[in-house]
């Protein structure tokens, strides 16, 4: 389920433009501190609002997690100063229904529903709905949940040509996410207890 074994898997789907020079700038130190970086986005909101989503590795993200990690970027961003106007800096979770930037995303949250785009036509469309039914290194089939008459239900997506993907909100994926959330933070009782349990010499 988790991806703690793979720190430096790519993202698939990465920024552009200013949210790229911006991510370049703070992916550094957000994976020195034990993170991954999911998206940057520079919105027009509350003035400007630049939005970072990070997450760790197991895929949790706390409270305090998301205060570190601004008073981290934060410095790192005055010096560079790549944004020339004053904005307001957000860092959070991705929340449940999270884009989807890497192959392990897929495979993590196989049998929930999923919202695509590609850049460009696969089976004669760039526009897809439905549950993630099978993940391999070079992409991932869903079940469409709404056919169009002569399409075939399943469709394998390749990783090469994912544009944007997001989880749909269902009350099975708020089932799955709480259940992984509490499994996450079970091991990382776990893992105190050991650390704390092994003895100084």
């Amino acid at each position: 389920m988790t991806n703690a074994d793979n720190t430096n898997e790519p993202r698939l789907i990465v920024e552009t433009g200013l949210d790229q020079r911006v991510a370049a700038i703070i992916e550094p130190v957000i994976v020195g501190m034990g993170f991954r970086l999911v998206r940057v986005r520079l919105m027009n909101q509350n003035g400007s609002t630049l939005q970072v989503m990070a997450e760790r590795n197991d895929g949790t993200m706390t409270v305090q997690d998301c205060e570190a990690l601004s008073q981290a970027i934060s410095p790192v961003l005055d010096v560079d100063d790549p944004i020339d106007k004053a904005y307001h800096l957000e860092v959070s979770s991705p929340g449940i229904d999270r884009p989807m930037v890497r192959k392990s995303d897929f495979s993590r949250w196989q049998g929930n529903l999923v919202k695509c785009e590609t850049s460009i036509l696969v089976d004669n469309r760039k526009r897809f709905r439905g549950k993630i039914v099978d993940v391999d290194t070079d992409g991932f089939t869903i079940e469409r949940d709404q056919v169009a008459y002569g399409e075939e239900p399943r469709v394998v997506i390749p990783f090469s040509t994912l544009a944007e993907a997001k989880l749909i909100l269902t009350d099975d994926l708020i089932r799955d996410a709480l259940r992984a959330d509490k499994l996450a933070k079970a091991e990382a009782a776990n893992q105190n207890e050991e650390d704390n349990d092994t003895p100084i010499n």
